[in-house]
């Protein structure tokens, strides 16, 4: 299909200037801060209860400033409760006022774009200048849990995931050509959304392809794949084709972050991320463990290596270590927003992680 103009990508992030610090007040964050909540589910508890803790973090999150709230989409895994992004964007909108808020993302692998484009045109409608929409290649889940969602199976290709991007900004910005038989046949979304901010998202290169040749912001998954995400934001900016709302790159970073008040507490907490994401590496999904469960776990050889190597691309430590941290990696990516997610068993000691790092940059006085 011939694709929509760039131009009609949708509105551009909300511009930040330079993130190299340089003239920043003393105390503010090294780029706009943001939150990408995985509904985490603990062991021992369930989603029923993960979700309302996210309706509780996004109210906070708000109160502390934070640019964003991200929410993700997960099938079928015992560690997140939201599979359905769109109906809890819709919760979130009702319960707080003015964070932007968006998914992260929506997994176009899953969903037809037209019933995306419905879907979160409603929300734009209901939340207007509050809602990004997120969508990426990976199906959320395993591949039988994929196939049960779309009756079919294999994976998506990269060009596959551009024409299903370019089909959902047709149906956004009502943009398809004259002889497009969506346009002749006059299949269009109620309500529209035009100016409906569309990023993709990625912790590989695909996303960051189909970023650049369309003109959309790019969300770069270092929290997954630390590697390839540095690659993929080196190869969003080398090929960027500026659109009518975008005329430069603009990349969202997002990292794994555990704060506490001291170091020591900080990896305790941490480690139960490693845990849970050791355990699905092996096949064995799970909630995420206790710290208790976690600091007890006695690893082979093979699982130290992998806990290791998890736990050196999450940023954890106290407050001063998180902002050398983060600093770090905005360095390295240039990114113009951080976003934070943070992947520990207790709710507390998770709420109180965005808390200090909040306080530590003084988001609230520093707008950001």
């Amino acid at each position: 299909m011939e694709h929509s103009t760039p131009s009609d990508a949708g509105q551009t992030p909300q511009p930040v200037g330079p993130m190299a610090g340089a003239g920043r007040p003393h105390g503010s964050s090294p780029a706009p801060l943001s939150v990408l909540d995985l509904t985490v589910v603990g062991e021992g508890e369930g989603a029923a209860a993960a979700l309302e803790r996210t309706t509780a973090l996004a109210r906070a999150a708000e109160r502390w400033g934070f640019r964003r709230f991200w929410v993700a989409e997960h099938h079928s895994f015992p560690a997140s409760g939201s599979p359905a992004p769109a109906v809890l964007l819709a919760h979130l909108g009702n319960v707080t006022s003015t964070i932007g808020l968006g998914s992260g993302g929506v997994m176009l692998t899953n969903h037809a774009p037209l019933v995306v484009a419905e879907q979160f045109g409603v929300l734009n409608a209901f939340h207007p200048g509050r809602i990004d929409l997120g969508v990426g290649r990976n199906p959320g889940g395993l591949s039988t849990v994929a196939k049960a969602l779309r009756r079919a199976g294999g994976d998506m290709s990269g060009g596959d995931f551009q024409a299903q991007v370019e089909e959902l900004l047709g149906f956004l910005n009502n943009s398809f050509p004259d002889d497009h038989p969506y346009h002749r046949d006059q299949v269009h979304v109620v309500p529209q959304a035009p100016d409906l901010p569309v990023w993709t998202l990625g912790s590989g290169t695909t996303g960051a392809e189909t970023a650049a040749r369309l003109g959309l912001p790019f969300a770069a998954a270092f929290h997954i794949n630390p590697d390839q995400a540095l690659r993929a934001v080196d190869l969003y900016r080398d090929t960027f084709r500026p659109s009518g709302t975008l005329p430069k790159p603009y990349v969202m970073v997002s990292v794994n972050v555990t704060c506490a008040p001291s170091g020591q507490e900080a990896l305790y907490l941490a480690r139960s991320g490693a845990l849970m994401m050791m355990r699905a590496r092996q096949g064995r999904q799970s909630a995420v463990p206790a710290a208790d469960t976690a600091a007890q776990y006695r690893c082979t050889p093979d699982e130290q290596s992998f806990v290791d190597t998890w736990l050196n691309a999450v940023i954890h430590g106290d407050p001063d270590t998180i902002r050398a941290g983060l600093t770090d990696l905005q360095r390295r990516t240039k990114a113009d927003e951080l976003m934070l997610t943070t992947m520990i068993h207790d709710f507390d000691a998770r709420e109180r992680s965005y808390a200090l790092v909040a306080e530590e940059f003084d988001l609230l006085a520093n707008g950001s």
